[in-house]
């Protein structure tokens, strides 16, 4: 439960500030205590449940003791519907500050995707010029030269 806490969608800059991390401890201490309380209501429900689940004699005392098994049954039904909220809970803010996260992480990589583009570019313009400059200066030699001048008279 720590990792998919209310403080995971603000690891863009340096981590959460103090009132942050104070609430998503807060939190998880909560959510902790609502675990621990649901989960100790159903096993002392059932724990009652397998002692009243003994058949007596007398008929009243059998449908006292189904009535006590029913009523307990509800108990835990209603302790484990809370559980399953609480992990329903848990997904969908794991799967928010998941996002958040993520729309950093492609936020912060496009950035320096743009950056390589922009150093790229520059350098290709660079060896562009260069190659121009090149290409001038041996077009230049060449028609300067002495043997474009022999193959002309050769002609």
């Amino acid at each position: 439960m720590n990792k998919g806490g209310a403080g995971g969608g603000t690891s863009g800059a340096g981590g959460p500030t103090v009132g942050a991390a104070a609430a998503a401890a807060q939190k998880q201490k909560s959510l902790l205590q609502r675990v621990d309380n649901d989960i100790g209501s159903i096993v002392d429900n059932f724990n009652s449940v397998v002692n009243v689940a003994r058949v007596n004699d007398p008929p009243v005392r059998n449908s006292q003791e189904a009535f006590m098994m029913e009523v307990r049954a509800a108990r835990m039904v209603q302790a484990a519907d809370s559980l399953l909220k609480l992990v329903s809970e848990l997904k969908q803010t794991a799967i928010f500050s998941g996002f958040a996260s993520l729309n950093d992480h492609v936020d912060k990589r496009t950035k320096e995707l743009n950056q390589q583009a922009e150093k790229t570019d520059s350098i290709l313009a660079r060896i562009g010029e260069d190659a121009a400059a090149s290409l001038k200066e041996m077009e230049s030699h060449y028609y300067s030269s002495v043997l474009r001048s022999n193959n002309r008279l050769e002609q």
